[in-house]
């Protein structure tokens, strides 16, 4: 799956990205320990995740993340078959669309229909996934912010901010044949961003005129933490990410912590079928926005975040 060459115009974000691209083609033949300090070193901030998994070792994931080189040796001494995470969107320079293979499905058809309508082509370079599925790296857009989303139905994720992936040469545990690894297979020389509005409208056209579920009305305005779970982990696909964002912020603007919030709610919408890494997107953006918020939100002015957020 190869996308057509891409325009000739070069962004400096893009010289970085190279310089990303080099790291992790190394890293094949090193350990994800070398490969975080060098990319610390480039600027690129990296945390550790645990050993065959996705799953973040430090207190606060992806938000830990940190390009000191000293603290990013230190965690790899303590945990020295951690994985490699990195977080997306402008703290890294790295915008990430997340092409997954599924038994349901496979993401490699909806991104190939999409390249007609969308500009696909600023990759800077391709890792290959696990599932077989592939992670196309363009530099992050330096004049806006794009938040991470998912596309369920496509089987194609976006990964921007508020998100993170796992990078080469981390490997996970794949359901019935043992570790799989991340590895990068192509690299280019020139890259542009993504317009990833403009990739969602494309894979999902009828976005725009559906509205979010919102909890029903026996769920009431200052609901208890274990209400709220139970409420969680009964979603359905389509309802899971905006239902656990909505259940989130409820939490945030009644003084409940961040780690609160993912102590209660990740089993919950682990239980609805949601993955680790989604969950901890969903509930940082959810904080981020009750905590940008002078004044706790009503039940109306929640259905307004809700409906307007993009996930």
């Amino acid at each position: 799956m190869t996308p057509p060459a891409p325009p000739q115009a070069r962004s400096e974000r893009s010289s970085n990205i190279d310089r990303v691209g080099a790291v992790l083609l190394w890293a094949a033949r090193r350990d994800a320990g070398w490969a975080a300090a060098r990319l610390a070193g480039l600027g690129v901030p990296v945390f550790p995740c645990a050993p065959g998994a996705k799953r973040p070792l430090t207190r606060h994931g992806f938000l830990d993340a940190t390009a000191d080189v000293g603290q990013v040796r230190a965690w790899w001494r303590r945990w020295p078959g951690a994985n490699l995470g990195v977080p997306t969107g402008p703290v890294s320079g790295l915008d990430v669309v997340d092409v997954d293979v599924r038994a349901g499905g496979d993401g490699r058809d909806a991104l190939r229909r999409a390249a007609g309508q969308a500009d696909l082509t600023g990759w800077a370079f391709q890792v290959l996934t696990p599932s077989g599925g592939v992670h196309l790296f363009y530099p992050a857009d330096p004049d806006k912010v794009q938040p991470s989303w998912a596309c369920g139905a496509t089987h194609v994720d976006f990964r921007g901010a508020g998100g993170y992936i796992i990078a080469p040469p981390s490997t996970v545990e794949m359901p019935g044949r043992g570790l799989a690894g991340y590895r990068l297979v192509q690299v280019r020389a020139q890259a542009h961003p993504v317009d990833a509005d403009q990739l969602r409208a494309v894979l999902d056209p009828g976005r725009a005129q559906r509205r979010t579920v919102l909890p029903p009305q026996q769920i009431s305005p200052n609901p208890d933490v274990s209400q709220l779970a139970g409420w969680v982990s009964g979603l359905a696909e389509g309802e899971r990410n905006r239902g656990l964002f909505w259940a989130a912020c409820r939490m945030a603007e009644t003084g409940h912590s961040f780690q609160d919030t993912v102590d209660c709610l990740t089993d919950a919408a682990r239980q609805a079928g949601l993955p680790d890494r989604e969950i901890h997107t969903t509930i940082a953006s959810a904080h981020r926005r009750a905590n940008s918020t002078p004044t706790v939100m009503s039940l109306n002015s929640a259905r307004c975040v809700v409906e307007a957020v993009t996930l």
